[in-house]
């Protein structure tokens, strides 16, 4: 990268820039003529100059050459233009100056669109160039540095260098243009007037800059500042569980506090200075005309100068002001911008970046097959200088499954990250198959290894697209275009090529099914759930597709086999003893294990329109219950709820079991609930205002008989629940009818979960066990349909969340193991990566991935020592050196460290 801004702006687009410079020059010459022509229009036409009497006329357009004296003089009239009378010269040339305005405008038009593509154009590149510098940092770089730091730099620091980038160049050109071309006018017209215009400009040239060096330091330091309280707010927003574990709230409000009490005091001195500066600036300009009024009038009294030319001056000097200052604030855009510039590339240039070669697309690399795993003498320096790998040496065939072993520090996990080359020795080297890999590419060391940590972490996107994320190594097959989208789509690779951006088609098929061992789409949906299978997520990914809605328009084949399912299930809770175990819906019926909203509704919303929480302020469900003349008692039930929850939970701790179950008020509207009990023991529930209504009537809907037992729905009022129902299906208007899926027995429901599609009702709360059983009767019914991997398909399809948080850490670990074994490496690289698991779920998982990987290498540092018995081969590290190797039984018949471990363990 380019140390200085402007070697960055002449590097990559002098050429865009000596575009625009004919466009500036040509704005030049009409920008003049503008500044001359009012004073002819108010000379000639207005004031009679060359008039003499009514009928003389005045040659409009004359275009005369004027021959030099070293070509013997003379002229040439090339055109005699048009004789013209007094006014219609005067509407000539007013309409003239008028086509000098806009031709002059549109030429700034395209000087201003020019200057903003190639200013987006040079930002898109900046930025690029920045993501490609990270992705080149050497991993240990990682912990020095905050991840929303260098994203808030990546993101808002380098924005106004976009701008910046347009205006570097071109701007001080066409403002210095401007300003030149007014000062000559003025000059041109009379020498005094164009002193005292010149005298002024120098003024405000020399004295603004120095009053604003300051404004720069103020600038520098609110950036840093501004940097590091994004830092810290990410810090918060990380250690949150932290910070509420250990009741440091107050103290992290009272530092943040005082940080943007420090960023307040740095703005604040900007601001002062910032206004200071541009009242000067003001005061300066506006002094001038006033000298131009004393001395231009003066001029013009004693005959030295006749009016015209004084309006011209006047005229043109207010257009002289605006191009100074510009070009001053451009002189402190430039200062600003090339600061933040330089602190950018600072943050960016790194020791130890990795050589662009390293991560050259590669179509076919070649990959080490067969032969040995050779690592000899490997070093690794901590930032200390301290050795945390110290001269290890072995050699083991590349079908071999290795365990490494020792005591916490021992340099395990260096070590792996060395064999999976995310970490350069200092010394030493790793070849694979007699390929050197620590000099290999990544195209080679993505392909032939995988590596899992302790803390993998999962992008945010589904689980498939995670699992799959390791086969994106290149474009594969290349995106079908037609017409218009084939020309976009050349239009956006030119552009990106333009940009110095990469040209790879994102839209283009990626996946690399050969390396999955598959070789198409269908292929891979049974690779990925043997995957499952081998990491034990299968059951897990499973009940999260049961409990998923999918629209029928997405997945046609699968909403007619739930169809089945259903009519399956139907036929089996049939028997005497299943029948109790699921309340089935029925239009009919008031379902007891069904929230009120369900059984008013008798559907699941679509949207917001219908959504529980805010149903009781939908006009239209307001409309039906006064109708019926239930908001009256369900305010009743509402008010009886919330004296209830208060009572029940006024003294008990946040997180307690019973907020789970009574669903109706958060812990933090407890407050606000005892406040609206309060004004209606006051004054009533007939006095409340509009929002305490809605609160308490809101509160109802999510009551559910069986589960919550609270006795404030008896038969009368689901009487009138359903009658309310019918109403609610019967007038309900057709804009909203696409808000809601009824339930119809039927009809497949794109809005419900595949489990209560199947069910087509509620899991009997009252009846013990039975949500086991019904979950056994499913797993049955799906299994006899042959419907299972079709569930965990949509399992699949899950949205895991930024970081993977929608998933426990254990499923996200299994997910990343998933990922790294679905890509088939010549050695699979795994740093603790089931210490997260339990110690029977750990066996479980070992087995299973050594067994599906009996001819290929693994190289696991592990957290339990009785784990390596299963291994071929074991390394047994202390304070960085390999101590001893070799059989697990072998090294415990030694007695040597690896006994010592054991025994200690």
């Amino acid at each position: 990268m380019e140390r200085g801004l402007f070697g960055f702006i002449l590097k990559y687009s002098k050429r865009d820039q000596l575009l625009i410079v004919p466009l500036v020059l040509l704005s030049m010459l009409f920008y003049y003529a503008s500044l001359d022509l009012p004073k002819t229009i108010i000379n000639q036409p207005i004031q009679g100059k060359g008039f003499p009497n009514p009928e003389s006329t005045v040659a409009f357009f004359r275009m005369v050459v004027h021959w030099p004296d070293f070509l013997g003089g003379g002229s040439w009239t090339v055109f005699d233009g048009f004789s013209l009378e007094r006014t219609p010269y005067l509407l000539a040339l007013t309409f003239t100056f008028l086509a000098l305005i806009i031709i002059s405008g549109w030429i700034k038009f395209q000087i201003n669109t020019m200057k903003g593509w190639m200013g987006e154009r040079m930002l898109r590149r900046l930025r690029y160039t920045l993501f490609d510098h990270m992705l080149r940092f050497p991993i240990p770089h990682f912990r020095r540095v905050k991840s929303a730091e260098m994203a808030t730099m990546i993101n808002s620091e380098v924005e106004p260098l976009g701008g910046f980038v347009g205006e570097a160049l071109i701007t001080p050109l066409y403002l210095g243009g401007q300003a030149l071309t007014a000062l000559l006018f003025i000059l041109f017209q009379h020498i005094y007037l164009g002193m005292v215009a010149f005298t002024m400009v120098l003024i405000q040239a020399v004295i603004i800059p120095k009053l604003r060096r300051r404004l720069l330091v103020l600038s520098r330091e609110r950036q840093i500042a501004a940097r590091q309280l994004a830092g810290r707010f990410a810090e918060c927003v990380d250690g949150v569980v932290e910070i509420h574990a250990h009741d440091t709230s107050n103290y992290e409000r009272a530092e943040f506090s005082a940080r943007l009490g420090r960023l307040f005091l740095i703005r604040f001195e900007h601001y002062q200075r910032k206004f200071l500066i541009k009242f000067l600036n003001n005061l300066l300009s506006q002094i001038t005309p006033f000298l131009f009024y004393l001395v231009g009038g003066y001029l013009a009294i004693v005959g030295r100068l006749d009016i015209g030319a004084l309006v011209a001056v006047i005229a043109a000097y207010k257009d002289l002001p605006g191009p100074v200052k510009e070009l001053i604030d451009w002189d402190q855009e430039r200062m600003d911008a090339g600061i933040k510039y330089t602190q950018v590339i600072e943050q960016f240039t790194v020791d130890k970046l990795s050589p662009v070669a390293l991560q050259q697309l590669v179509e076919v690399p070649l990959l080490p097959t067969a032969g040995v795993l050779k690592a000899g003498n490997l070093s690794l320096l901590d930032e200390s200088g301290s050795k945390t790998v110290d001269g290890v040496s072995f050699e083991v065939g590349l079908h071999a499954h290795v365990a490494i072993v020792g005591s916490n520090g021992s340099g395990g996990g260096e070590l792996a990250q060395i064999l999976a080359r995310l970490v350069l020795p200092d010394s030493g080297s790793v070849e694979m198959g007699g390929m050197d890999m620590t000099r290999a590419s990544e195209a080679v060391t993505g392909r032939a290894v995988s590596y899992v940590g302790s803390a993998s972490y999962l992008f945010p996107v589904s689980v498939r697209e995670n699992l799959v994320y390791g086969l994106k190594h290149r474009p594969i097959v290349a995106a079908a275009y037609e017409g218009d989208a084939r020309k976009l789509q050349e239009s956006r690779s030119r552009e990106a090529a333009r940009a110095g951006n990469s040209t790879l088609d994102i839209d283009a098929q990626w996946l690399d099914y050969k390396a999955a061992g598959v070789s198409g789409k269908e292929e891979m949906e049974g690779r990925l759930l043997e995957v499952l299978r081998t990491v034990e997520l299968e059951e897990t990914l499973f009940e999260i597709g049961l409990k998923s809605a999918v629209p029928a328009n997405k997945h046609p084949e699968l909403a007619a086999n739930i169809l089945l399912a259903r009519e399956t299930m139907r036929e089996r809770l049939a028997r005497p003893e299943l029948t109790d175990l699921v309340e089935r819906f029925d239009v009919t019926r008031y379902n007891r294990n069904s929230t009120m909203a369900e059984n008013l509704l008798f559907g699941t919303p679509v949207g917001k329109i219908f959504d529980v929480d805010s149903l009781a302020m939908n006009p239209y469900v307001r409309r039906v219950l006064d109708d019926g003349g239930l908001s009256n008692d369900l305010l009743q039930v509402g008010h009886k709820l919330a004296e209830t929850m208060l009572e029940l939970f006024s003294d008990l701790p946040p997180g307690h079991e019973l907020f789970e179950r009574f669903s109706f008020i958060a812990y933090d509207d407890l407050p606000n609930v005892k406040d609206i009990v309060s004004r209606v023991a006051a004054s009533g529930l007939d006095r409340l205002d509009e929002a305490d209504r809605n609160r308490l009537l809101g509160l109802p809907f999510k009551l559910i008989l069986t589960k919550h037992r609270l006795g404030l729905i008896d038969e009368a009022l689901e009487s009138r629940i359903l009658q309310a129902r019918q109403q609610f299906a019967a007038n309900l208007p057709p804009t909203m009818r696409s808000a809601i899926e009824f339930f119809d027995p039927g009809r497949y429901n794109g809005a419900a979960t595949l489990q209560d599609n199947i069910l087509f009702g509620k899991i009997a709360t009252s009846q013990a066990g039975g949500a086991g059983q019904i979950g056994a009767l499913t797993r049955e019914i799906l299994e006899e349909l042959m419907l299972r991997p079709q569930v965990l398909t949509i399992g699949l399809d899950y949205q895991v969340g930024p970081g993977g948080a929608r998933l426990s850490i254990t499923d996200r670990q299994k997910v990343a193991i998933g990922r790294a074994l679905l890509k088939q490496p010549v050695v699979l690289v795994l740093d603790q990566a089931a210490a997260v698991f339990d110690p029977k779920a750990q066996e479980v998982i070992v087995g299973n991935i050594l067994a599906c990987r009996q001819r290929s290498a693994v190289f696991w540092v592990l957290n339990r020592i009785d784990l390596a018995e299963r291994f071929d081969h074991v390394l047994v590290l202390e304070n960085g050196k390999l101590v001893e190797q070799g059989g697990f039984d072998e090294l415990i018949r030694r007695k040597g460290k690896l006994y010592a471990l054991s025994e200690r363990r």
